[in-house]
């Protein structure tokens, strides 16, 4: 399940998220910001990485994850 959650109006496309991604599962290609789902593994490094805050960690939907595996 992808937990990390785009803001694309807000990019502006520095590639800060593309460097520290250890997954290489972001893609900026003409103006779009995309994360390949079937490789994030959800570390948060883009999230964390990203100067002006396009990417967000969906904590709510991480905890829905959690509630079903119950």
């Amino acid at each position: 399940m992808l937990l990390i959650e785009i803001v694309p109006d807000k990019c502006d496309f520095c590639g800060c998220c593309v460097g520290v991604c250890p997954e290489d599962a972001i893609e900026l290609k003409e103006a779009e910001i995309k994360i390949i789902e079937d490789r994030c593994t959800n570390c948060s490094k883009c999230v964390w990485s990203c100067p002006i805050e396009v990417l967000k960690f969906n904590k709510e939907k991480a905890k829905e994850g959690k509630d079903d595996t119950k």
